[in-house]
């Protein structure tokens, strides 16, 4: 089992950068990707951003060259940059973790506001 935690969400204008982290516990040697997902108010859950295990990135179309995802994992944390924010990023931003065995861990969200 893995356990997720997220942190640094907030508000912010337009224009502005926030840094989210998402601390991993439990079996974090079973840990392959992590990955960011955000959800808007009615609107389905999206992939935002994924790293693997050996430092592989990719990113939806909507944040390329503006968010940048990375990972320590002698912290057994991974990160999301977010920078020249958008209203439209504005929505519950979740940590997702998936093991060799392919099992998916989510964390709790944390929420990202974006003002114009």
């Amino acid at each position: 089992q893995v356990q997720l935690v997220e942190s640094g969400g907030g508000l912010v204008q337009a224009g502005g950068s926030l840094t989210l982290s998402c601390t991993a516990s439990g079996s974090i040697y079973s840990i392959n990707d992590m990955d960011w997902y955000r959800q808007a108010p009615g609107k389905q859950r999206e992939l935002v951003a994924v790293i693997t295990s050996g430092g592989n990135s990719n990113y939806a179309d909507s944040v390329k060259g503006r968010f940048t995802i990375s990972r320590d994992n002698a912290k057994s944390t991974a990160y999301l940059q977010m920078n020249s924010l958008k209203p439209e990023d504005t929505a519950l931003y979740y940590c997702a973790s998936i093991t060799i065995a392919e099992d998916m861990s989510w964390g709790q969200g944390t929420q990202v506001t974006v003002s114009s």
